[in-house]
């Protein structure tokens, strides 16, 4: 355990920051999947809020800008096709 003053709140910020992180990022997952499930107009309507929270994620560094990319080129190719 820490035992520095400095330390002991590095850790606390840490936790907080992956806490956050991983909100964000089971969030953005979430709406993916709810994304895929439907079809259509419902799709396409739903991909720029989808495609915003994926450039987020890549932004905050949660994601690599490579996964972002394929994430995003895979669900457009989708919506391409419905």
């Amino acid at each position: 355990m820490a035992n520095h003053k400095a330390t002991k709140k590095d850790t606390r910020q840490a936790a907080k920051r992956r806490d956050r992180n991983r909100y964000y990022g089971k969030t953005t997952r979430n709406a993916i999947r709810d994304m895929k499930e439907k079809d259509g107009s419902a799709y396409t309507e739903q991909l720029p809020n989808v495609i915003s929270m994926i450039d987020k994620l890549a932004k905050r560094g949660i994601i690599h800008k490579n996964k972002a990319a394929n994430l995003k080129s895979k669900l457009s190719k989708k919506a391409k096709a419905a």
